[in-house]
C-alpha cells in the first residue's frame, strides 16, 4: 500500500510517497506527480520508500520532464542507501540532485551545485 502526503510550502511543494514504489503502485504515484506538474518547484521525498523498482523510477523520470516542460523543477531527498544506489547506478542523480534531508534538497532546487 502506498501513501503520498502534498505539502505545499511558501517556494516549493514537497512529496513524500510512503510504502513501495512498484508496478502495483506506480499509477497512483504518477498521478500525484501529475497533479504537480503546474508547480514551479517540486520536492520528493523517498525517504519512507523502502522499495523502488523501475515503474517506480520511470514515474519519477516522467514527473521531472513534465515539472521541467512547465518551466519548474524538481530535486529529491533520500536517506535510504539501496534507493540512493539505484538512483546513482542508473544515473538519476546526474539529471536530478539527489540529497540526504528534505532541508539539503530544498537547498538543492535553488542552486544544484549545493550540497
Amino acid at each position: 500500500m502506498l501513501e503520498i502526503t502534498v505539502e505545499r510550502n511558501e517556494n516549493y511543494v514537497l512529496c513524500r510517497p510512503t510504502g513501495e514504489l512498484d508496478a502495483y503502485t506506480v499509477a497512483q504515484f504518477r498521478e500525484a506527480l501529475m497533479e504537480l506538474t503546474e508547480e514551479k518547484f517540486v520536492l520528493v521525498d523517498l525517504s519512507d520508500v523502502p522499495f523502488m523498482d523501475s515503474a517506480g523510477l520511470g514515474a519519477l523520470i516522467g514527473g521531472i520532464r513534465r515539472a521541467r516542460d512547465n518551466d519548474g523543477d524538481v530535486s529529491v531527498a533520500c536517506n535510504r542507501p539501496a534507493l540512493v544506489r539505484l538512483l546513482h547506478t542508473t544515473g538519476f542523480d546526474r539529471i536530478v540532485p539527489v540529497r540526504e534531508t528534505v532541508e539539503e534538497a530544498v537547498l538543492a532546487l535553488n542552486d544544484p551545485e549545493a550540497t
